[in-house]
């Protein structure tokens, strides 16, 4: 039988349905506590909004070189602006990701604009506020299936340094068989919502130790637990490793695009172990762990 990560509905969670404020967080937990991961229906995002930031996504990455990097911004480890072709790479692998990227930050930072492509700055803007608000409920259900008070995380996260990653996996029919696109790896942040996806490569790694294809559907999310939320919960919840290989056969010769969101918190959020085994977590607070992580992975 084949491997697949789990399917949630999460409709009648957000409409506030009664029985499902208790099904659906007892139904992510256990999925987040098997896989790490998830797969998401009745998000509530349109797939206006969707086709419109990936038709702008799209456009702004096909523009030349010269005119990408005027939205580079130096010194800030990546977190907003434009990232070029071989600065990132997995935490234990030297190789660079066959990739190039964007990020959006919150509002109050000066997001670098794109004269070329206006509506890249506007949709990128748009998608990520949704995608903050949807985050932000997700996190209730986590802490309602965590059995602490249902907003432990409102406080947390309001204001914190949530990201929106535009990736641009360019065609790479000379690359060898296994160049990463993006290597194996686990995500930093609390919780990471990934925007369906223009082609397949994600695989995630469950635990006897096989690759599961998560396959592109634009008209759901995949949602998964990242390093922040694992170290919290003592690894309760899975950050799970996962990686974006190449396609075999004429997806190799494809431009593959990807919209994840990486919802971070405050920085003075501590991330002591509050159950599990806090032993095996160091405690230290959301600040010190990105920068931490940002160096791993080449970014600072």
């Amino acid at each position: 039988m084949l491997k697949a990560i789990p399917v949630l509905d999460v409709s009648g969670f957000l409409s506030g349905d009664t029985e499902a404020q208790s099904t659906f967080p007892r139904a992510l937990r256990e999925a987040f506590e098997t896989y790490g991961f998830v797969t998401l229906e009745g998000h509530g995002l349109s797939q206006d909004r969707i086709g419109s930031a990936y038709s702008a996504a799209e456009q702004f990455f096909g523009l030349a070189e010269e005119e990408k990097r005027k939205s580079s911004i130096a010194g800030v480890g990546g977190n907003f602006g434009y990232t070029p072709f071989g600065q990132e790479h997995a935490k234990d692998d030297a190789r660079a990701d066959l990739k190039e990227f964007y990020h959006f930050a919150q509002a109050h930072y000066t997001q670098p604009g794109c004269e070329a492509v206006p509506s890249f700055i506007a949709e990128g803007r748009a998608i990520y506020a949704e995608l903050e608000t949807l985050a932000a409920r997700l996190l209730e259900a986590v802490a309602v299936s965590l059995e602490l008070d249902r907003n432990y995380f409102a406080t947390h996260v309001e204001g914190g340094n949530s990201i929106l990653r535009v990736l641009h996996y360019p065609p790479a029919p000379d690359a060898p068989a296994d160049a990463p696109r993006a290597g194996s790896h686990e995500d930093i942040n609390l919780i990471t919502l990934l925007v369906g996806s223009s082609a397949d490569g994600l695989e995630v790694l469950d635990k006897e130790g096989d690759w599961i294809p998560v396959r592109a559907h634009a008209r759901n999310l995949t949602v998964n637990v990242g390093d922040m939320l694992q170290n919290l919960t003592g690894g309760v919840l899975r950050s799970t490793t996962h990686r974006v290989v190449l396609p075999a056969g004429a997806q190799r010769n494809q431009s593959r695009y990807s919209l994840p969101f990486f919802l971070h918190p405050v920085g003075p959020m501590p991330l002591d172990p509050i159950m599990g085994d806090d032993s095996a977590y160091p405690r230290w607070t959301a600040a010190e762990f990105l920068d931490h992580r940002l160096r791993e992975i080449g970014l600072k």
